[in-house]
């Protein structure tokens, strides 16, 4: 198949708001299968733009995926689209950056509303809907932010760290309102302002505190697999990443091996730890790992042997109760606030 973009024009007959997904994409498998099928119910469109800027050539040398991404986006086109939702927008060389991305996707959305999703990021289909009736019965809310569960080697475990809690980085801004004549101005943090330019967070924001009131998570399995890790070592390594330099060292201490128990999220210089996960996973989630068990899709995965010895430990559990009070207690958040404001004082004079 030719890559073409190829937009919806087809209203939904249903009454809940119209959703444009848009997706950013470059070596996402496993997972891009998985995760178009799991937004295709709920769609109004879903606009994946593949490839990555001169940033990514160390694993993209010619500014497309090299693990079979775009050959499974353009099989799911041609051959598991019928209600033509899917539009894949790709791009001779290489893109500027992942704001020219992120507007690839925004300036062809024609829904209510702009989602914003990783391919590794998943919902469940019932959470989705409750979005979409929340968004119907209060059509005044602007955008929509998540809080995200981690994953780490396994769907049975997940990551949480100081950076997640107490900076506040486990907070997604995903959902925007959108009309013909907003605009995303920035991918990081992704940001999408109306006709006046006012910025959407200022007007009628629902946060991650609030949706997870409401028991909505986003299920961010962005560490999951050791190719991922691999990848995003070597991503995140390059100039301009300056809080995740030593990303090789973090993976070959605290991931592919754990020398490091409380340094286990990525952002290592925050404490992290490992708990194991007690819920249930998205739909196409459990059908990606069904897939794998039965050798239809094939990924390395880690080994969790260590993992278990790690949870298991006595001295281990009690330190991690520990650092979780202290974190509960608001310290490190004190502690980080504390910080930003010499550093902000050392500046200023």
């Amino acid at each position: 198949m030719k890559i073409q973009d190829i937009i919806d024009e087809t209203p939904s007959i249903t009454e809940l708001p119209k959703i444009s997904f848009g997706i950013i994409v470059l070596n996402g498998e496993p997972f891009t299968r998985y995760c178009i099928k799991q937004l295709y119910p709920h769609a109004h469109q879903i606009i994946v733009v593949e490839g990555g800027s001169e940033k990514a050539k160390h694993i993209c040398p010619n500014g497309k995926s090299n693990d079979g991404t775009l050959e499974v986006l353009c099989d799911l086109k041609e051959n598991h689209d019928p209600e033509n939702k899917i539009t894949i927008v790709s791009k001779d060389g290489f893109w500027n950056d992942k704001d020219e991305q992120s507007q690839a996707y925004a300036n062809k959305a024609t829904g209510d509303y702009l989602w914003q999703i990783d391919i590794d990021e998943f919902y469940k289909d019932n959470d989705i809907e409750q979005v979409r009736s929340l968004l119907y019965q209060n059509p005044d809310v602007d955008t929509i932010s998540f809080r995200q569960i981690t994953f780490w080697g396994s769907i049975k475990y997940w990551c949480n760290s100081v950076y997640l809690t107490s900076v506040n980085a486990s907070e997604y801004h995903r959902l925007f309102k959108w009309k013909p004549d907003y605009k995303y101005t920035a991918h990081r943090p992704p940001t999408v302002v109306d006709e006046n330019g006012v910025e959407l967070r200022t007007k009628n924001w629902l946060t991650a505190e609030v949706m997870e009131g409401k028991g909505i998570n986003l299920y961010h399995y962005s560490l999951l697999f050791p190719k991922q890790v691999r990848e995003k070592c070597k991503y995140y390594s390059t100039p301009g990443e300056s809080y995740k330099t030593n990303m090789d060292l973090w993976a070959e201490n605290c991931y592919f091996k754990i020398t490091k128990p409380f340094r286990l999220h990525n952002v290592e210089q925050y404490p992290s730890w490992l708990m194991r996960y007690k819920g249930t996973h998205p739909k196409q989630i459990e059908n990606l790992f069904d897939d794998i068990d039965s050798g239809i899709t094939k990924i390395d995965l880690r080994e969790i042997d260590d993992i278990e010895n790690l949870l298991d430990n006595t001295y281990y559990k009690s330190l991690r109760w520990l650092l979780i009070l202290v974190d509960r207690l608001g310290v490190f958040r004190l502690i980080l606030f504390v910080r930003s404001l010499i550093k902000s004082m050392i500046r200023n004079n």
